[in-house]
C-alpha cells in the first residue's frame, strides 16, 4: 500500500479479494460489502468473492475513476509455497478484456506533451476563467504533442496539434484517461487542465520521461516495424508524447508482455476537422440533451447498423474524423454502391460477419499472453468466417486479369471491392485454424463450463450468507477458507469421485498428450480391475474407489452390512469413517494406484497448458495477418450497414469533388426525419446551393419553422459524404470541406463565470479565427444575448468577415431582418426564408420549405400561444407589439388597459 499510494489495493487471499485498513473503511460502503475485523484485532478488512472481480472493478475503475492495484497469489514452481505481488495496475485507460468494457467504444489512453519550458510562459497570464479560445494568438498556435492508444486492440496513434485545437482533439479521440508529466502540469498545465476538465476525463500525472529521438526503444512493445526512413515523419513533441504513454503503460502493467501496433501519425490535413462545439451541436456521437454516447437521436445511433463490435468502433472513428482524401471517399462510396446494387451479396456477407467475434480485441488478448481455449475457439470461427467471405468474393467478383469479364466491363465498384478483399491474407490464419480445430475439444470445453457454472452457483449463496453475517469478528480471510472447502465439498460427508474427467483438448493435440492419455486409460483400467477384485474379496457390490480432500484415497461402501470379518482377512490398513449406512477405509493398493492416476491426470493438465501456450504462440506469429483481416471485415461491416441504410431510407450516392460548392437537392436531416416518421409525420425536404453564385445564405423566418434543422442537415450531409456514406437527398454535389463550424443554441458556463453571451462570442471567435475558404460555417441567431442594436452590429460584423475575409460557404440564420438591407450589396449573398400559412380563425401552420426572400416577422406570439402561454399574456404582448410597430405612438398602452386585459 505504501508503494502504490495512488491505488486501491485488492489482495488475493484464497477465494477472496480483500481490502485493508483505511481503504476497507472507505470503500466497503461504496462497494456495498461488509467491513469486518479479526478477533482481538483493530485491523479493518473487507472483501468479496474472486469470481466477482469484474463487477467490483467496474465500480472502482469505471464509476469511481480509481486506480486499482491487483496483488495476486504467485505459486512457486518448485514447492507449494505462495507469494504475493502486484501484477497489474488497472486504470480507466488501461483496460484489456474486462467484461464491463463497452464493446462498441474504444478505450483510449491519451498522453499530452507541452512545449519546452519558456515557450508558453504567457500561458499562465491568461485568466483561468477563460477557455482556450480566450488565449492570446501566440499561445493558441503553439504546438502540442499527443499520442493515444487502445490497449485492448493495440491501436496506437500520434499527432501534432496546437493549444487552440487541443480541446477539440481530445473530444474527437474521447479518451478514458489522460496522462501528463508532473513538469507539464506544474509549470504550464493549469490552463490546459482547466480546459480538459470540461471533458470530465480523469487526468493522471506521471513521472517525467525524456523524449526519445528514435522509435527503437518502442520496438519491444510493438508487433510490426516502425518506418524510420523519413526522420521528419514524427515530430519531437509526438515522440515525447508516445514515450510518456508507453512509459506509463509499462509501469501500470508491471512488466507484463505488451504487443502494440506500430504508431500511426495522423495529420490535420488528412481528415475534416470538427471542433468540440460542432460535435456537440450536430449531435454526432451523442445527444446534447441526454449526453449518452450513441444515444437515440445522434448520428452515430442512426448509422449504427453494423453487426460486429469492432465495426461499430470503426464507424465512430469515421464520424469523428471524416476523410479529406477523394480517393478514400470514392473507394468507400464504390463499395457501398456495390452492396446497394447486389442485395444478395450484402446479405450473405452480413451473415458471415455475424459469425465473427471481436477480431481486434480478441487478437490483442493473445498478443498479451491472455488468450484461453474459449478465445481460440472464437478465433477459429472468425478465421472460418473470413475464409467464407473471401470465397464469397471469388464467386461474385469478376477476374481482374483483363479489363472485362464475362459480365461486361469491370466497374469502379468492383475494382474498389476487389482492392479491399485483396488485403485479406489466409495462408497463415487457415493453418492456424486447422491447428486449433485439431487441438480444441469444443464438447469438452462446454462440459467444463457447465461444471464451473454449477460450482459457482453453489458457491454464490454461501458467499452472500457470509457477506451478510452480522458477526464482526469473522474476517474475509477466515471465511475464504470455508468457501474454498465448500467449493470442493458441497455437503458434509460427501465424497468426490474422479471417474469423469473433463478434457478441453483432444488427445491427439500432441504426441505427448496422446501418450499421457494412453497411460491414464491404462491406469483407469487398473482401477476398474482393482474395484472388481475388492468387491469380490470383501463381498461388497457397492464398493467404489474414491478420493476426498480430507481423507485422501479411500474405499467407500454403501449399506449397513458388517464387513469386519472380511476386512480382517483383507489387507485393509485403517478404517477411517463408519456411519449407519456407509463405511470408508484405506487400502494400500488403492493408495498407490490413486497416486499414480492423480500423477497421470496432472501430467495431462500440464501438457494441455503447454499445447495452449504453443497455440498462443502460433496466434502471435500470425498477428499481423489477423489484424489486417480484421480491419477488412470492419470496413465491410460499415459498408454493409451504409448500404442497408441507403436502401431503407432512400439515400443517394453523393458526388464528392475537390471544389468549393455545395449543391443539395431535396436534402433531409438524417435523424430528425427518422424521429418524425416514428410519430407518423412527414419531413419537408429543402435545397441548398452554395458556391460561386451564392456562397452565403441569409435565412430568416418564424421560430419553429425549421431554420436550425435546415442548417444542421446540410452540415450532416457533408459529413456523411466524406465518411463514404450515401446521403438523404435527391441529388448532392459536395466540394471537400476541411472544417465544419457551428454556432447554434444557447448555453452558459456559470462555473467558469461565462454568461450565455460570453459563450456565444467565444464560439464565434473560434470560427472567425480558424475557418478557411474550404470550410463550411453554420451560424444561428448570432447576437441574441445582448441589446438589439449591439446584436445587429455583431451579426453584421460576422457576416462581413465571413463574406469578405474568409470567403467560405456559410448558412446564417437570424431574426435581425435589417441584415437583409445592410447586406444588399453583397453580390454573392442570397436571402431565403420560411413562413407560416394562416388557417380558419386563429389557426396556422408552418411552411418548412425555404423560398427566396426575407420574412420580416418571426411570429413569436403565435409560437408563445402554441407553447401554452396564457391568452391574456399573449394579448398583452400583442398590444405592446402593435404600439412598438407604429413610430407615431410614443407610449405603451396604459397600465389600466393592460390590467383590464389581464382580468
Amino acid at each position: 500500500m505504501l508503494k502504490h499510494k495512488d491505488c486501491v489495493l485488492l489482495t488475493k487471499v484464497g477465494s477472496f479479494y480483500e481490502l485493508y485498513f483505511h481503504q476497507a473503511k472507505k470503500y466497503a460502503p461504496l462497494l456495498n460489502i461488509k467491513e469486518a475485523k479479526r478477533p482481538n484485532s483493530a485491523v479493518s478488512m473487507a472483501g468479496f468473492p474472486a469470481h466477482q472481480l469484474d463487477r467490483f472493478l467496474k465500480i472502482l475503475v469505471q464509476d469511481l475513476q480509481e486506480h486499482v492495484a491487483l496483488c495476486e497469489e504467485i505459486r512457486s514452481e518448485f514447492s507449494d509455497t505462495i507469494d504475493r505481488r502486484v501484477t497489474r495496475i488497472i486504470t480507466p485507460g488501461t483496460l484489456i478484456d474486462e467484461k464491463f468494457m463497452d464493446p462498441l467504444e474504444n478505450s483510449f489512453l491519451l498522453a499530452i506533451r507541452l512545449p519546452a519550458e519558456g515557450s508558453t510562459k504567457n500561458l499562465v497570464d491568461v485568466p483561468r476563467a477563460f477557455e482556450e479560445v480566450a488565449m492570446p494568438a501566440s499561445v493558441l498556435e503553439k504546438p502540442v504533442g499527443i499520442a493515444w492508444l487502445d490497449i485492448s486492440t493495440g491501436d496506437f496513434f500520434t499527432q501534432l496539434t496546437t493549444f487552440g485545437s487541443l480541446s477539440s482533439d481530445v473530444a474527437r479521440v474521447g479518451p478514458r484517461e489522460i496522462v501528463m508529466t508532473d513538469e507539464d502540469v506544474q509549470e504550464n498545465g493549469s490552463k490546459v487542465l482547466s480546459s480538459l476538465e470540461l471533458h470530465q476525463r480523469p487526468i493522471t500525472r506521471h513521472k517525467d520521461t525524456k523524449g526519445s529521438a528514435s522509435f527503437k526503444p518502442w520496438s519491444q512493445l510493438q508487433r510490426g516495424e516502425v518506418r524510420e526512413e523519413d526522420p521528419t515523419s514524427f515530430k519531437p513533441l509526438e515522440m515525447d508524447a508516445g514515450s510518456l504513454l508507453l512509459s506509463y503503460v509499462n509501469e501500470r502493467f508491471q512488466g507484463m508482455n505488451l504487443s502494440l501496433q506500430p504508431p500511426v501519425r495522423l495529420q490535420s490535413q488528412q481528415s475534416m476537422i470538427i471542433d468540440k462545439n460542432t460535435m456537440r451541436a450536430l449531435e454526432l456521437l451523442g445527444t446534447s440533451k441526454e449526453g449518452l454516447g450513441g444515444g437515440k437521436g445522434s448520428l452515430l445511433h442512426t448509422l449504427r447498423g453494423t453487426v460486429t463490435k469492432s465495426g461499430s468502433r470503426l464507424l465512430r472513428s469515421w464520424i469523428a474524423s471524416p476523410s479529406m482524401s477523394l480517393e478514400t471517399i470514392t473507394a468507400r462510396l464504390d463499395i457501398v454502391s456495390r452492396f446497394v446494387d447486389d442485395r444478395s451479396l450484402r446479405e450473405e456477407l452480413t451473415v458471415n460477419l455475424k459469425r465473427t467475434f471481436d477480431s481486434q480485441r480478441l487478437v490483442q488478448k493473445f498478443a498479451m499472453g491472455r488468450g484461453d481455449a474459449d478465445d481460440l475457439v472464437s478465433l477459429l470461427k472468425t478465421i472460418d468466417a473470413t475464409a467464407e467471405v473471401a470465397h464469397l468474393f471469388r464467386r461474385n467478383l469478376p477476374s481482374f486479369d483483363s479489363h472485362t469479364s464475362n459480365h461486361g466491363p469491370v466497374t469502379p465498384s468492383d475494382q474498389s471491392l476487389y482492392k479491399l478483399q485483396a488485403r485479406i491474407s489466409l495462408d497463415g490464419p487457415k493453418a492456424l485454424a486447422d491447428l486449433i480445430r485439431h487441438s480444441i475439444d469444443e464438447e469438452g470445453l462446454m462440459q467444463a463450463h457447465r461444471i464451473e457454472d454449477g460450482d459457482r452457483a453453489d458457491l454464490l449463496p454461501s458467499a452472500q450468507d457470509i457477506g451478510q453475517n452480522d458477526a464482526p469478528s469473522e474476517g474475509p480471510s477466515i471465511l475464504s477458507g470455508l468457501l474454498k472447502s465448500k467449493a470442493k465439498k458441497k455437503f458434509p460427508g460427501e465424497v468426490i469421485s474422479d471417474d469423469q474427467d473433463v478434457w478441453i483438448l483432444r488427445r491427439t493435440a500432441s504426441p505427448e498428450l496422446e501418450d499421457l492419455h494412453q497411460k491414464f486409460e491404462a491406469l483407469q483400467m487398473e482401477k476398474v480391475s482393482l474395484t472388481h477384485g475388492l468387491r469380490e474379496e470383501l463381498k461388497a457390490d457397492s464398493l467404489s474407489l474414491r478420493w476426498t480432500p480430507g481423507l485422501g484415497y479411500i474405499c467407500h461402501v454403501k449399506g449397513a452390512r458388517d464387513l469386519s470379518s472380511t476386512m480382517q482377512r483383507s489387507s485393509v490398513t485403517r478404517d477411517v469413517r463408519t456411519t449407519k449406512s456407509t463405511r470408508s477405509f484405506h487400502h494400500p493398493e488403492w493408495d498407490k494406484l490413486g497416486s499414480r492416476i492423480d500423477g497421470a491426470r496432472k501430467g495431462i493438465r500440464v501438457e494441455e497448458q503447454q499445447v495452449l501456450r504453443n497455440l498462443r504462440g502460433q496466434v502471435v506469429t500470425n498477428l499481423v495477418q489477423l489484424r489486417r483481416n480484421g480491419a477488412v471485415l470492419d470496413e465491410l461491416d460499415v459498408a454493409c450497414a451504409f448500404a442497408a441504410l441507403a436502401e431503407a431510407q432512400s439515400l443517394i450516392r453523393p458526388v464528392v469533388k475537390d471544389g468549393g460548392e455545395l449543391n443539395i437537392v431535396g436534402g433531409r436531416h438524417p435523424t430528425v426525419k427518422v424521429g418524425l416518421e416514428e410519430q407518423g409525420r412527414a419531413f419537408v425536404s429543402n435545397d441548398c446551393h452554395l458556391g460561386r453564385k451564392e456562397r452565403v445564405w441569409l435565412v430568416t423566418g418564424p421560430n419553429m419553422a425549421g431554420k436550425s434543422t435546415f442548417l444542421r442537415q446540410n452540415a450532416l450531409i457533408s459529413i456523411l459524404a466524406q465518411i463514404g456514406c450515401f446521403v438523404p437527398a435527391e441529388h448532392a454535389e459536395i466540394g471537400l470541406v476541411d472544417q465544419i463550424f457551428t454556432r447554434v443554441g444557447s448555453a452558459d458556463n456559470l462555473f467558469r463565470d461565462q454568461s450565455t453571451f460570453m459563450v456565444e462570442m467565444m464560439e464565434t471567435a473560434t470560427i472567425l479565427n480558424n475557418a478557411t475558404s474550404r470550410s463550411f460555417v453554420i451560424m444561428d441567431e448570432i447576437g441574441r444575448g445582448t441589446t438589439p442594436e449591439d446584436g445587429v452590429a455583431i451579426s453584421f460584423a460576422c457576416l462581413h468577415h465571413l463574406y469578405y475575409r474568409i470567403r467560405c460557404r456559410t448558412l446564417f440564420a437570424t431574426h435581425f431582418h435589417r441584415l437583409a438591407d445592410m447586406t444588399a450589396h453583397f453580390e454573392h449573398l442570397g436571402c431565403y426564408c420560411t413562413d407560416i400559412v394562416e388557417g380558419p380563425g386563429e389557426s396556422f401552420s408552418f411552411v418548412h420549405r425555404l423560398k427566396p426572400g426575407v420574412n420580416k416577422s418571426s411570429h413569436a406570439l403565435r409560437v408563445a400561444a402554441l407553447a401554452g402561454v396564457p391568452e391574456a399574456a399573449v394579448e398583452t404582448a400583442r398590444n405592446v407589439l402593435e404600439t412598438l410597430g407604429h413610430p407615431s405612438k410614443t407610449e405603451l398602452p396604459d397600465t389600466a388597459h393592460l390590467q383590464g386585459l389581464a382580468t
